[in-house]
């Protein structure tokens, strides 16, 4: 998208698909009033006055047509269902350029209207405003290659696998093998914490003391996403840890922390925020209910966060390889003319060499991280083995050449594409 076309609205928009029973505009206009001034019956203070001042706007409506049967249970007792897009506006005034209030505006009590048999959040455009109260990512994809060191190729990286179960120490010496195996980039498993088992200053110490002996040897430094994931003051405290010891990233699973947290956090934060999306899957996987991943991702961009995870082609999951490709696409759309707020696509789930030359055709470009969990540390012929097959496979990608002939040459991929 060009950043000349982006049409800054005055005003809140939403857009929406719905499911109803009775007629759709009917039904637009109930969560109109529901989600600003009005509610189940018209009380005394709701004058024209104050709805032409306060209330949400149906701004449009198309019909998609008929469906045979409600998507979602609850919903108005009905003979026939009809689909439509809609769009929703409301006056900033409402609310002001806040993230928090704006979640219960746009994505609220809206989903569990009784007229709606489906309700799902597309899209939404915000006034300028919310780009003069929140700056957005810092870092990006430029200043994560700064720090990493990595150009003119995507980020390959891994998983701390086992989740959970290593000690500290433990994990230090797994970060050791793949630092000396030349892997760019490394993250906490989602699951791994600040448990007795695993406390995170000692895991911070000890993967820090092996990323910082493996940059000696080699001049650069991977980068380490340590995952902070906690209370704000928690997380504030983690992060000055790992900036202190030399770290360049941290974690942070968005739906645990919510979004003040994540707010508070970018305000802080001197290293890019690695963004994990854990509990995506009950906001959106039903078709006809919850959120788009580019009206999610809008949200959680300007918060700040730098790195958006975005699934897998072919992934272990249950979202589709177009579903993948449109979210990955959607976190370089430019919020604002003037702030384009990019974040860096991450891809994980289930991810190995054989990915590698989808994933770059869907892309068009090489600004990503690529995360595999077993599809490094599993490999046959051991960790190093692992990096170097995942490196191998990229760089058949980047080179246009088929990965089974790249293999010819290449023992450590020729392993792994026997082995996944």
């Amino acid at each position: 998208m060009n950043n000349d076309a982006i049409k800054t609205p005055l005003r809140i928009e939403a857009d929406y698909l719905i499911e109803t029973a009775i007629d759709p505009m009917q039904a637009a206009e109930i969560m109109a009033g529901e989600q600003s001034s009005g509610t189940f019956r018209a009380v005394p203070g709701e004058t024209p006055e104050l709805k032409a001042r306060a209330g949400a706007r149906v701004e449009r409506l198309v019909a998609l047509g008929p469906v045979d049967a409600p998507s979602l249970p609850g919903g108005t007792k009905g003979t026939s269902w009809t689909r439509a897009e809609m769009t929703l506006s409301w006056p900033l005034d409402n609310i002001g350029p806040s993230l928090p209030n704006l979640i219960a505006t746009i994505a609220g009590n809206l989903f569990e209207l009784k007229p709606f048999s489906g309700v799902r959040l597309l899209d939404v455009r915000l006034p300028a405003a919310f780009a003069q109260q929140y700056s957005g990512p810092k870092f990006g994809m430029a200043g994560t290659r700064n720090l990493s060191g990595v150009y003119d190729r995507p980020l390959v990286g891994t998983i701390i696998k086992p989740s959970v179960g290593l000690s500290a120490q433990e994990t230090g010496t797994l970060v050791s093998q793949l630092c000396d195996s030349g892997i760019d980039f490394i993250k906490d498993d989602e699951l791994q914490a600040d448990g007795p088992a695993c406390p995170f200053e000692d895991r911070v110490r000890a993967v820090m003391a092996a990323v910082d002996r493996a940059a000696d040897k080699t001049g650069r430094k991977a980068m380490v996403a340590f995952n902070l994931t906690g209370e704000i003051d928690e997380m504030r405290t983690r992060h000055d840890l790992v900036s202190d010891l030399g770290g360049t990233c941290v974690m942070v699973s968005l739906n645990a922390v919510g979004m003040s947290g994540v707010v508070e956090l970018a305000r802080h934060t001197t290293l890019p925020i690695h963004a994990h999306r854990c509990g995506w899957g009950a906001l959106t996987r039903d078709p006809m209910l919850g959120w788009s991943y580019p009206a999610w991702s809008k949200l959680w961009r300007l918060a700040g966060a730098d790195h958006m995870h975005v699934n897998g082609l072919d992934n272990k999951f249950s979202e589709a390889n177009e579903s993948v490709i449109a979210s990955a696409q959607s976190l370089s759309d430019p919020l604002f003319a003037d702030a384009p707020m990019r974040a860096v696509p991450v891809f994980s789930s289930g991810q190995t060499v054989r990915q590698a030359a989808g994933t770059l055709a869907a892309t068009g470009s090489p600004d990503l991280i690529v995360t595999a969990g077993g599809g490094v540390v599993a490999h046959p012929d051991g960790i190093e083995s692992g990096v170097m097959a995942m490196r191998q496979a990229w760089d058949a990608a980047m080179q246009g050449v088929d990965i089974a002939v790249y293999a010819k040459d290449h023992a450590a991929l020729a392993s792994a594409l026997k082995a996944y």
